[in-house]
């Protein structure tokens, strides 16, 4: 785990938080999480599936479990309460006028927050889409809403890109194109579901979940610019080290280094 000096921070105009500094050893016993349990119990379905009938299967069936929101449990309200405090100071202070949010899912937690930018989400799901963009006409929702797929369409142009919960469902291979692709796109910083306390990246199927840790191989990211911890209570804190990091997308390496097997 890569410990970040106090003379690293002085670097960086935009405060990493305590949350940062505090995350220095590896949480032990990490208990199972239900969206790879419940894929792993549906894989035999999701086979020669491609990347959007995957998530549109795991959208249709509900796979990951969640009560509120078919985006999962991460999207129920308690679990996003710490994000949605923090975001809109963190957005002024970046000085961002546009957000992209990708991939938006239900936008059930941001697209009831009142941003003072111009918010765009767009998902591989083309029902989500369309149920978000008929409760946006409805004013249950502020922002507009396409279809896309974040490893290979063209994406709208946005000062900043939220890509939460999703780089732990998608293959080494499909994050190297989502990452390719948000660069292209000319955006300035993007924030991403990184766990700090974790050591163990390894590769999956597209639709399944495994923890992240964005700084260490194979991304080998640097240390993110600011870290807001989610506070995650699911498996009885085993996952509390859940944050989302905010990094500058010209900081991140050209090339990935990809680990061979799954």
């Amino acid at each position: 785990m890569r410990i970040v000096s106090a003379k690293t921070l002085c670097l960086y105009s935009v405060p990493v938080t305590e949350v940062q500094l505090a995350a220095h050893h590896m949480i032990p016993n990490r208990p199972p999480v239900l969206a790879h349990e419940r894929f792993v119990a549906d894989r035999e379905n999701f086979a020669g599936l491609d990347l959007a009938a995957r998530f549109e299967r795991i959208e249709r069936t509900n796979l990951w479990g969640a009560a509120t929101s078919v985006s999962g449990l991460g999207s129920e309200d308690p679990a996003t309460a710490a994000i949605r405090d923090a975001l809109p100071a963190l957005l002024q202070r970046l000085g961002a006028r546009s957000l992209l949010d990708a991939p938006c899912g239900d936008a059930g937690w941001i697209g009831r927050m009142k941003l003072d930018l111009d918010y765009t989400g767009i998902d591989i799901v083309p029902s989500l889409i369309e149920a978000n963009s008929e409760r946006a006409a409805r004013g249950e929702l502020a922002g507009r809403f396409r279809a896309a797929d974040i490893t290979r369409d063209a994406l709208p142009a946005a000062d900043l890109i939220l890509c939460r919960d999703c780089l732990v469902h998608l293959s080494f291979d499909n994050i190297v194109r989502a990452v390719t692709n948000f660069r292209a796109s000319g955006a300035r910083f993007l924030m991403v579901t990184t766990f700090p306390e974790w050591d163990a990246n390894r590769d999956c199927e597209d639709g399944d979940w495994r923890a992240l840790n964005m700084e260490t191989a194979p991304f080998n990211w640097p240390a993110p610019r600011e870290l807001i911890n989610e506070r995650c209570e699911e498996g009885g804190g085993g996952w509390r080290d859940k944050s989302l990091g905010l990094w500058r997308l010209d900081e991140l390496p050209d090339r990935v280094r990809i680990a061979t097997g799954m």
